[in-house]
């Protein structure tokens, strides 16, 4: 048996409450900025032609949030290429160092934004049960019938995780590389590796734009 019988509950009672269940269901993971340091000693100069790289072993997680990255940071002027368009990368093993090197010479990149997996975190949480709250009735009869009954919640289990992940941003030189900012973030409930991409590329970007490592988009 449900926790609401239906024959104690009208139709729009029990729409409002499927709706409310399904609010609840497709709820969006949230984001938040834990951490975020630039180089002070960075001497800022325009980036023309940027490489957004994923380090996955995860190849089409790895694709996705690359060209997910790059679509994010283009505006006029600036050349964002994805690191899967450019890097050969047929396992879910590292890239080979020369090779990275030689690539990132050949396309005139200037700086790489690399972003990595720390950790996974999961926790579970037990809820006690509460009272289930029924709608008000406008009729008091219908109401009386609605509500004689104590209708309890059972405990249950809730399982929270949250997705860890580190972002860099590093200046190509002649003779390397210079860290320009870092950032670790923590994504939430994500209820797929979709909503953590999503979310990561949309925060990494405007924190790029709020230091001006990232010029804003043109409204």
């Amino acid at each position: 048996m449900s926790l609401i019988d239906i024959r104690t509950v009208g139709l729009k009672q029990i729409l409002l409450i499927a709706a409310l269940l399904l609010n609840a269901a497709t709820g969006q993971a949230s984001i938040k900025l834990k951490e975020s340091w630039k180089n002070p000693n960075y001497s800022r100069r325009p980036l023309k032609t940027i490489l957004a790289l994923g380090m996955s072993n995860n190849l089409q997680n790895r694709a996705d949030f690359e060209v997910a990255l790059a679509g994010k940071m283009a505006r006029p002027g600036i050349t964002t290429i994805a690191g899967t368009d450019i890097l050969l990368r047929p396992t879910a093993g590292p890239i080979n160092t020369v090779y990275l090197k030689e690539q990132i010479a050949a396309y005139n990149i200037d700086a790489i934004v690399v972003c990595r997996l720390i950790k996974v975190k999961t926790r579970v949480r037990d809820v006690p049960g509460e009272p289930y709250l029924l709608p008000y009735y406008t009729d008091f009869y219908g109401y009386y019938e609605a509500v004689a009954p104590i209708v309890y919640t059972p405990d249950y289990l809730v399982i929270e995780k949250t997705v860890q992940v580190e972002s860099n941003v590093y200046a190509v030189t002649p003779t390397g590389s210079t860290l320009i900012w870092t950032g670790t973030s923590d994504t939430f409930d994500p209820g797929s590796a979709h909503q953590v991409i999503s979310g990561l590329v949309e925060l990494v970007v405007k924190e790029l734009e709020r230091l001006e490592i990232l010029p804003k988009p043109a409204k």
